[in-house]
Protein backbone atom coordinates (compact mmCIF):
# COMPACT_ATOMS: atom_id res chain seq x y z
CA UNK A 1 0.00 0.00 0.00
CA UNK A 2 1.58 3.33 -1.17
CA UNK A 3 -1.32 5.73 -0.65
CA UNK A 4 -1.11 8.09 2.32
CA UNK A 5 -3.71 10.28 3.98
CA UNK A 6 -2.34 13.55 5.38
CA UNK A 7 -4.48 15.37 7.94
CA UNK A 8 -3.66 18.87 9.24
CA UNK A 9 -5.59 19.46 12.47
CA UNK A 10 -6.49 22.82 13.97
CA UNK A 11 -5.65 24.22 17.37
CA UNK A 12 -9.29 24.25 18.45
CA UNK A 13 -12.13 21.86 17.63
CA UNK A 14 -14.03 24.53 15.66
CA UNK A 15 -11.11 25.33 13.31
CA UNK A 16 -10.84 24.11 9.72
CA UNK A 17 -9.13 20.76 9.07
CA UNK A 18 -7.23 20.18 5.81
CA UNK A 19 -6.62 16.76 4.27
CA UNK A 20 -4.84 15.30 1.25
CA UNK A 21 -4.40 11.80 -0.23
CA UNK A 22 -1.26 11.06 -2.24
CA UNK A 23 0.22 8.08 -4.04
CA UNK A 24 3.80 7.85 -2.80
CA UNK A 25 4.97 5.18 -5.24
CA UNK A 26 7.06 7.96 -6.79
CA UNK A 27 9.02 9.55 -3.94
CA UNK A 28 10.18 12.70 -5.73
CA UNK A 29 6.74 13.79 -6.91
CA UNK A 30 3.83 12.08 -5.09
CA UNK A 31 0.64 12.05 -7.13
CA UNK A 32 -2.31 13.87 -5.57
CA UNK A 33 -5.40 11.67 -5.53
CA UNK A 34 -7.82 13.81 -3.52
CA UNK A 35 -7.87 16.79 -1.16
CA UNK A 36 -10.33 18.86 0.80
CA UNK A 37 -11.31 20.73 3.92
CA UNK A 38 -13.51 19.91 6.90
CA UNK A 39 -15.29 22.69 8.80
CA UNK A 40 -14.35 21.37 12.25
CA UNK A 41 -13.08 18.35 14.20
CA UNK A 42 -16.54 16.79 14.52
CA UNK A 43 -16.47 16.11 10.75
CA UNK A 44 -13.36 13.90 10.95
CA UNK A 45 -15.63 10.87 10.57
CA UNK A 46 -15.78 11.77 6.86
CA UNK A 47 -12.16 10.57 6.66
CA UNK A 48 -12.69 7.34 8.64
CA UNK A 49 -13.29 5.14 5.60
CA UNK A 50 -10.40 6.81 3.74
CA UNK A 51 -8.04 6.10 6.65
CA UNK A 52 -8.89 2.39 6.91
CA UNK A 53 -6.89 1.35 3.83
CA UNK A 54 -4.14 3.98 3.88
CA UNK A 55 -1.23 5.17 5.97
CA UNK A 56 -2.23 8.17 8.05
CA UNK A 57 0.19 11.01 8.80
CA UNK A 58 -0.97 13.88 10.97
CA UNK A 59 0.20 17.52 10.98
CA UNK A 60 -0.54 19.93 13.82
CA UNK A 61 -0.24 23.74 13.92
CA UNK A 62 3.27 24.95 14.61
CA UNK A 63 1.73 27.78 16.64
CA UNK A 64 0.94 25.20 19.37
CA UNK A 65 4.43 23.66 19.39
CA UNK A 66 7.52 25.46 20.68
CA UNK A 67 10.79 24.34 19.08
CA UNK A 68 13.91 24.79 21.21
CA UNK A 69 17.59 24.08 20.54
CA UNK A 70 19.88 23.87 23.57
CA UNK A 71 23.43 23.07 24.55
CA UNK A 72 23.02 20.66 27.47
CA UNK A 73 26.23 19.71 29.34
CA UNK A 74 25.39 16.06 29.80
CA UNK A 75 26.84 12.91 28.27
CA UNK A 76 23.90 10.53 28.22
CA UNK A 77 20.69 11.17 26.30
CA UNK A 78 18.60 10.39 29.38
CA UNK A 79 20.46 12.99 31.42
CA UNK A 80 19.89 15.62 28.72
CA UNK A 81 16.16 14.93 28.62
CA UNK A 82 15.90 15.19 32.40
CA UNK A 83 17.74 18.53 32.46
CA UNK A 84 15.88 20.33 29.64
CA UNK A 85 12.56 21.12 31.48
CA UNK A 86 14.44 22.75 34.35
CA UNK A 87 16.75 24.71 32.04
CA UNK A 88 13.70 26.21 30.26
CA UNK A 89 11.45 26.53 33.28
CA UNK A 90 11.82 30.31 33.63
CA UNK A 91 11.19 31.00 29.94
CA UNK A 92 8.01 28.91 29.60
CA UNK A 93 4.52 30.37 29.90
CA UNK A 94 3.09 27.31 31.67
CA UNK A 95 4.20 25.04 34.47
CA UNK A 96 6.60 22.28 33.50
CA UNK A 97 4.18 19.59 34.72
CA UNK A 98 1.55 20.85 32.25
CA UNK A 99 3.88 20.53 29.26
CA UNK A 100 5.03 17.59 27.18
CA UNK A 101 8.60 17.50 25.87
CA UNK A 102 9.31 15.51 22.71
CA UNK A 103 12.91 15.08 21.51
CA UNK A 104 14.54 14.75 18.10
CA UNK A 105 17.73 12.84 17.34
CA UNK A 106 19.65 15.44 15.31
CA UNK A 107 23.38 16.14 14.95
CA UNK A 108 24.93 19.10 16.75
CA UNK A 109 24.33 22.36 14.85
CA UNK A 110 26.71 25.25 14.09
CA UNK A 111 25.90 26.91 17.44
CA UNK A 112 26.92 23.72 19.28
CA UNK A 113 23.35 22.89 20.29
CA UNK A 114 23.14 19.18 21.05
CA UNK A 115 19.55 18.82 22.27
CA UNK A 116 16.43 19.55 20.22
CA UNK A 117 13.00 19.52 21.83
CA UNK A 118 9.42 20.27 20.79
CA UNK A 119 7.21 21.52 23.64
CA UNK A 120 3.41 21.27 23.64
CA UNK A 121 0.82 21.24 26.40
CA UNK A 122 -0.56 17.91 27.58
CA UNK A 123 -4.10 19.22 27.13
CA UNK A 124 -3.47 20.05 23.46
CA UNK A 125 -1.97 16.60 22.80
CA UNK A 126 -4.92 14.93 24.48
CA UNK A 127 -7.40 17.01 22.45
CA UNK A 128 -5.79 16.07 19.12
CA UNK A 129 -5.69 12.38 20.01
CA UNK A 130 -9.29 12.50 21.28
CA UNK A 131 -10.56 13.94 17.97
CA UNK A 132 -8.82 11.16 16.03
CA UNK A 133 -10.06 8.47 18.42
CA UNK A 134 -13.67 9.64 18.13
CA UNK A 135 -13.39 9.32 14.36
CA UNK A 136 -11.66 5.90 14.72
CA UNK A 137 -8.63 7.16 12.81
CA UNK A 138 -5.36 5.53 13.82
CA UNK A 139 -1.96 7.05 13.17
CA UNK A 140 1.59 6.30 14.21
CA UNK A 141 3.11 9.70 13.37
CA UNK A 142 2.35 13.33 14.25
CA UNK A 143 4.63 16.33 13.62
CA UNK A 144 4.27 20.14 13.60
CA UNK A 145 3.49 21.52 10.13
CA UNK A 146 6.62 23.71 10.34
CA UNK A 147 8.88 20.61 10.22
CA UNK A 148 7.16 19.41 7.03
CA UNK A 149 8.22 22.56 5.15
CA UNK A 150 11.39 22.64 3.02
CA UNK A 151 14.44 24.23 4.67
CA UNK A 152 17.41 26.09 3.19
CA UNK A 153 20.25 27.98 4.86
CA UNK A 154 19.80 31.78 5.33
CA UNK A 155 16.34 31.69 3.72
CA UNK A 156 12.77 31.58 4.94
CA UNK A 157 10.38 29.14 3.29
CA UNK A 158 6.80 30.37 3.43
CA UNK A 159 3.37 29.15 2.36
CA UNK A 160 -0.15 30.39 3.08
CA UNK A 161 -2.75 27.92 4.31
CA UNK A 162 -6.51 28.55 4.05
CA UNK A 163 -8.51 31.47 2.65
CA UNK A 164 -11.00 32.76 5.25
CA UNK A 165 -8.67 32.31 8.21
CA UNK A 166 -5.36 32.44 6.38
CA UNK A 167 -2.29 31.23 8.23
CA UNK A 168 1.30 31.82 7.16
CA UNK A 169 3.61 28.85 7.84
CA UNK A 170 7.29 29.83 7.99
CA UNK A 171 10.36 27.63 8.37
CA UNK A 172 13.54 29.52 9.19
CA UNK A 173 16.01 26.69 9.80
CA UNK A 174 16.20 22.99 10.51
CA UNK A 175 14.69 23.39 14.00
CA UNK A 176 13.17 26.89 13.73
CA UNK A 177 9.88 28.23 12.43
CA UNK A 178 6.53 29.73 13.32
CA UNK A 179 2.91 30.00 12.23
CA UNK A 180 1.17 33.39 12.08
CA UNK A 181 -2.24 34.69 11.05
CA UNK A 182 -2.45 37.33 8.31
CA UNK A 183 -2.44 40.30 10.68
CA UNK A 184 0.52 39.07 12.72
CA UNK A 185 2.36 38.35 9.48
CA UNK A 186 2.11 42.06 8.59
CA UNK A 187 3.64 42.97 11.94
CA UNK A 188 6.45 40.52 11.25
CA UNK A 189 7.03 42.14 7.84
CA UNK A 190 7.23 45.58 9.46
CA UNK A 191 9.91 44.37 11.83
CA UNK A 192 11.83 42.95 8.90
CA UNK A 193 11.43 46.27 7.03
CA UNK A 194 12.78 48.16 10.00
CA UNK A 195 15.75 45.80 10.07
CA UNK A 196 16.36 46.35 6.35
CA UNK A 197 16.18 50.15 6.63
CA UNK A 198 18.58 50.05 9.57
CA UNK A 199 21.11 48.00 7.66
CA UNK A 200 21.04 50.42 4.69
CA UNK A 201 22.61 53.07 6.87
CA UNK A 202 25.15 50.68 8.34
CA UNK A 203 27.17 48.00 6.65
CA UNK A 204 24.77 45.07 6.09
CA UNK A 205 25.87 41.55 6.80
CA UNK A 206 24.75 38.22 5.41
CA UNK A 207 23.02 37.51 8.71
CA UNK A 208 20.96 40.75 8.42
CA UNK A 209 19.71 39.92 4.89
CA UNK A 210 16.43 37.98 4.71
CA UNK A 211 15.27 36.13 1.62
CA UNK A 212 11.79 34.59 1.51
CA UNK A 213 10.98 31.63 -0.72
CA UNK A 214 7.21 31.85 -1.21
CA UNK A 215 5.37 28.73 -2.40
CA UNK A 216 2.08 30.68 -2.58
CA UNK A 217 1.15 34.36 -2.93
CA UNK A 218 1.92 36.21 0.32
CA UNK A 219 1.98 39.89 1.19
CA UNK A 220 5.42 41.50 1.30
CA UNK A 221 7.12 44.83 0.63
CA UNK A 222 9.97 46.31 -1.38
CA UNK A 223 12.55 45.86 1.36
CA UNK A 224 12.18 42.08 1.44
CA UNK A 225 13.78 39.79 -1.16
CA UNK A 226 10.86 37.63 -2.28
CA UNK A 227 11.54 34.57 -4.46
CA UNK A 228 8.39 33.19 -6.04
CA UNK A 229 8.62 29.40 -6.00
CA UNK A 230 6.37 27.10 -8.07
CA UNK A 231 2.95 27.28 -6.44
CA UNK A 232 1.76 24.14 -4.68
CA UNK A 233 -1.05 23.06 -2.42
CA UNK A 234 0.16 23.54 1.16
CA UNK A 235 -0.40 19.90 2.14
CA UNK A 236 1.14 18.69 -1.14
CA UNK A 237 4.31 20.63 -0.32
CA UNK A 238 4.34 19.23 3.21
CA UNK A 239 3.72 15.70 1.94
CA UNK A 240 6.93 15.91 -0.12
CA UNK A 241 9.05 16.93 2.89
CA UNK A 242 7.26 15.06 5.69
CA UNK A 243 9.96 13.55 7.92
CA UNK A 244 12.76 13.89 5.35
CA UNK A 245 14.84 16.55 7.12
CA UNK A 246 14.20 15.75 10.79
CA UNK A 247 14.65 12.00 10.57
CA UNK A 248 12.24 9.92 12.57
CA UNK A 249 10.99 12.75 14.82
CA UNK A 250 7.51 12.12 16.09
CA UNK A 251 5.39 13.91 18.70
CA UNK A 252 3.86 10.52 19.54
CA UNK A 253 6.60 9.37 21.86
CA UNK A 254 6.91 8.63 25.55
CA UNK A 255 3.47 8.43 27.16
CA UNK A 256 1.76 9.26 23.84
CA UNK A 257 3.43 6.51 21.84
CA UNK A 258 0.68 4.41 20.33
CA UNK A 259 0.77 0.65 20.66
CA UNK A 260 0.75 -1.44 17.53
CA UNK A 261 -2.77 -2.61 16.76
CA UNK A 262 -3.40 -5.87 14.98
CA UNK A 263 -5.74 -6.14 12.05
CA UNK A 264 -8.99 -8.05 12.36
CA UNK A 265 -7.58 -10.82 10.14
CA UNK A 266 -4.55 -11.17 12.38
CA UNK A 267 -6.78 -11.17 15.45
CA UNK A 268 -8.84 -13.99 13.94
CA UNK A 269 -5.70 -15.97 13.22
CA UNK A 270 -4.50 -15.34 16.75
CA UNK A 271 -7.85 -16.57 18.09
CA UNK A 272 -7.59 -19.73 15.99
CA UNK A 273 -3.98 -20.20 17.11
CA UNK A 274 -5.06 -19.74 20.71
CA UNK A 275 -7.76 -22.39 20.37
CA UNK A 276 -5.30 -24.75 18.70
CA UNK A 277 -2.74 -24.12 21.45
CA UNK A 278 -5.37 -24.76 24.12
CA UNK A 279 -6.37 -28.02 22.40
CA UNK A 280 -2.71 -29.04 22.17
CA UNK A 281 -2.13 -28.30 25.86
CA UNK A 282 -5.31 -30.20 26.76
CA UNK A 283 -4.24 -33.19 24.66
CA UNK A 284 -0.74 -33.17 26.15
CA UNK A 285 -2.27 -33.02 29.61
CA UNK A 286 -4.51 -36.02 28.84
CA UNK A 287 -1.60 -37.97 27.36
CA UNK A 288 0.54 -37.05 30.34
CA UNK A 289 -2.13 -38.35 32.74
CA UNK A 290 -2.37 -41.59 30.74
CA UNK A 291 1.40 -41.97 30.80
CA UNK A 292 1.44 -41.39 34.57
CA UNK A 293 -1.18 -44.13 35.09
CA UNK A 294 0.71 -46.50 32.77
CA UNK A 295 3.97 -45.87 34.62
CA UNK A 296 2.27 -46.64 37.93
CA UNK A 297 0.73 -49.81 36.47
CA UNK A 298 4.13 -50.84 35.09
CA UNK A 299 5.80 -50.34 38.48
CA UNK A 300 3.07 -52.41 40.20
CA UNK A 301 3.45 -55.20 37.61
CA UNK A 302 7.24 -55.20 38.01
CA UNK A 303 6.88 -55.53 41.79
CA UNK A 304 4.47 -58.43 41.33
CA UNK A 305 6.83 -60.18 38.88
CA UNK A 306 9.77 -59.86 41.28
CA UNK A 307 7.63 -61.12 44.17
CA UNK A 308 6.43 -64.16 42.21
CA UNK A 309 9.96 -64.90 41.00
CA UNK A 310 11.30 -64.87 44.56
CA UNK A 311 8.50 -67.20 45.63
CA UNK A 312 9.43 -69.64 42.86
CA UNK A 313 13.18 -69.24 43.45
CA UNK A 314 13.70 -68.26 47.09
CA UNK A 315 17.49 -68.58 46.81
CA UNK A 316 17.64 -65.78 44.25
CA UNK A 317 19.48 -62.84 45.81
CA UNK A 318 19.25 -60.08 43.17
CA UNK A 319 16.35 -59.83 40.76
CA UNK A 320 16.09 -57.21 38.03
CA UNK A 321 13.04 -56.81 35.86
CA UNK A 322 15.26 -55.95 32.89
CA UNK A 323 17.05 -59.32 33.13
CA UNK A 324 14.37 -61.47 34.72
CA UNK A 325 13.54 -63.13 31.42
CA UNK A 326 17.10 -64.40 30.97
CA UNK A 327 17.22 -65.45 34.65
CA UNK A 328 14.01 -67.39 34.25
CA UNK A 329 15.26 -69.06 31.07
CA UNK A 330 18.45 -70.04 32.90
CA UNK A 331 16.48 -71.60 35.75
CA UNK A 332 14.22 -73.42 33.31
CA UNK A 333 17.26 -74.69 31.45
CA UNK A 334 18.50 -76.24 34.68
CA UNK A 335 15.14 -77.95 35.11
CA UNK A 336 15.09 -79.15 31.52
CA UNK A 337 11.99 -79.76 29.43
CA UNK A 338 9.55 -82.60 28.89
CA UNK A 339 11.13 -83.32 25.50
CA UNK A 340 14.57 -83.97 27.05
CA UNK A 341 15.75 -87.35 28.38
CA UNK A 342 17.22 -85.59 31.41
CA UNK A 343 16.14 -82.71 33.59
CA UNK A 344 13.54 -82.08 36.24
CA UNK A 345 10.51 -82.03 33.96
CA UNK A 346 11.63 -85.20 32.18
CA UNK A 347 12.07 -87.01 35.49
CA UNK A 348 8.64 -85.89 36.71
CA UNK A 349 7.10 -87.22 33.53
CA UNK A 350 8.80 -90.59 34.11
CA UNK A 351 7.80 -90.68 37.79
CA UNK A 352 4.16 -90.06 37.06
CA UNK A 353 3.27 -93.75 36.48
CA UNK A 354 4.88 -94.71 39.82
CA UNK A 355 2.82 -92.10 41.69
CA UNK A 356 -0.27 -93.38 39.88
CA UNK A 357 0.38 -96.99 41.00
CA UNK A 358 0.91 -95.98 44.63
CA UNK A 359 -1.71 -93.28 45.37
CA UNK A 360 -1.23 -93.86 49.10
CA UNK A 361 2.19 -92.19 48.94
CA UNK A 362 1.99 -88.41 48.98
CA UNK A 363 5.08 -86.27 48.12
CA UNK A 364 5.65 -83.48 50.66
CA UNK A 365 8.65 -81.73 49.04
CA UNK A 366 10.53 -82.06 45.77
CA UNK A 367 14.13 -80.81 45.34
CA UNK A 368 16.09 -81.12 42.11
CA UNK A 369 19.88 -80.93 41.91
CA UNK A 370 20.57 -79.74 38.35
CA UNK A 371 24.29 -80.44 38.46
CA UNK A 372 23.89 -84.04 39.67
CA UNK A 373 20.60 -84.52 37.83
CA UNK A 374 19.13 -85.93 41.02
CA UNK A 375 15.61 -85.60 42.41
CA UNK A 376 15.06 -85.74 46.15
CA UNK A 377 11.58 -86.51 47.42
CA UNK A 378 10.28 -86.21 50.97
CA UNK A 379 7.04 -88.22 51.15
CA UNK A 380 4.49 -89.58 53.63
CA UNK A 381 2.11 -92.58 53.69
CA UNK A 382 -0.06 -94.58 56.13
CA UNK A 383 2.34 -97.56 56.27
CA UNK A 384 5.79 -98.79 55.25
CA UNK A 385 4.34 -100.96 52.52
CA UNK A 386 3.56 -97.89 50.36
CA UNK A 387 7.23 -96.92 50.34
CA UNK A 388 8.24 -100.42 49.16
CA UNK A 389 5.58 -100.42 46.45
CA UNK A 390 6.72 -96.97 45.21
CA UNK A 391 10.38 -98.09 45.10
CA UNK A 392 9.44 -101.21 43.14
CA UNK A 393 7.50 -99.05 40.66
CA UNK A 394 10.57 -96.89 39.95
CA UNK A 395 12.02 -98.81 37.01
CA UNK A 396 14.81 -97.29 34.95
CA UNK A 397 16.07 -95.20 37.86
CA UNK A 398 18.78 -95.45 40.44
CA UNK A 399 16.96 -95.13 43.74
CA UNK A 400 18.47 -94.52 47.15
CA UNK A 401 15.93 -94.83 49.92
CA UNK A 402 16.52 -92.80 53.05
CA UNK A 403 15.47 -93.51 56.60
CA UNK A 404 11.82 -93.86 57.50
CA UNK A 405 10.07 -92.92 60.70
CA UNK A 406 6.65 -93.50 62.17
CA UNK A 407 4.91 -90.34 63.43
CA UNK A 408 1.54 -91.30 64.82
CA UNK A 409 -0.61 -92.68 62.05
CA UNK A 410 1.80 -91.44 59.34
CA UNK A 411 5.09 -92.84 58.05
CA UNK A 412 7.58 -90.37 56.52
CA UNK A 413 10.63 -91.12 54.42
CA UNK A 414 12.80 -89.88 51.59
CA UNK A 415 14.09 -90.99 48.18
CA UNK A 416 17.06 -89.86 46.04
CA UNK A 417 16.28 -90.68 42.41
CA UNK A 418 18.60 -90.39 39.39
CA UNK A 419 18.66 -91.88 35.89
CA UNK A 420 20.56 -95.17 35.45
CA UNK A 421 21.93 -93.81 32.20
CA UNK A 422 23.60 -91.01 34.04
CA UNK A 423 25.16 -93.44 36.50
CA UNK A 424 26.31 -95.73 33.67
CA UNK A 425 27.66 -92.82 31.74
CA UNK A 426 29.42 -91.62 34.86
CA UNK A 427 31.03 -95.02 35.46
CA UNK A 428 31.97 -95.29 31.80
CA UNK A 429 33.50 -91.82 31.94
CA UNK A 430 35.50 -92.75 35.02
CA UNK A 431 36.64 -96.00 33.38
CA UNK A 432 37.76 -94.14 30.24
CA UNK A 433 39.64 -91.63 32.33
CA UNK A 434 41.44 -94.43 34.21
CA UNK A 435 42.43 -96.15 30.94
CA UNK A 436 43.72 -92.86 29.51
CA UNK A 437 45.75 -92.27 32.69
CA UNK A 438 47.34 -95.74 32.52
CA UNK A 439 48.20 -95.31 28.81
CA UNK A 440 49.77 -91.94 29.55
CA UNK A 441 51.84 -93.47 32.35
CA UNK A 442 53.06 -96.31 30.10
CA UNK A 443 54.11 -93.88 27.36
CA UNK A 444 56.13 -91.86 29.85
CA UNK A 445 57.91 -95.00 31.13
CA UNK A 446 58.70 -96.15 27.57
CA UNK A 447 60.19 -92.81 26.65
CA UNK A 448 62.38 -92.82 29.72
Amino acid sequence: MTETLFIRLGSQAHETIHWLITDESVDDNPEIIASGELPDASQLTVLTSKAETRHVKVLVPGSDVLLKSLNVPAKSTKAKHLAVPYMLEDSLAAEVDELFFAYAQLPEDSEQNNCFTAIVSHQQMQDWLAWLAEAEIKTQTMIPDILAMPTTSAEWNVIALGEKQQQIIVRKALWQGFVLDANTWQIQLQSLTHLAQHTEEDEPTLQDSVTINAYSPVDTNQHIDLVAMPEELPLALMAKHYGKQTGQFNLLQGQYKLKQTRSSANQQWLWVAGVALFALVLNLGFKGTQLWHLNNAQKATEKQIVSEYKKAFPNAKRVRTSTIKSQLNRELALLGSSADDQGFLAMLAKLQPAFAKVPALKPDTLKFDGKRQELRIQASAKDYQAFEQFRSALTGFTVKQGSQSNQGDQVTGSFSISNKKNSTNSKSTKRKSAVQARNLQRSKEASS
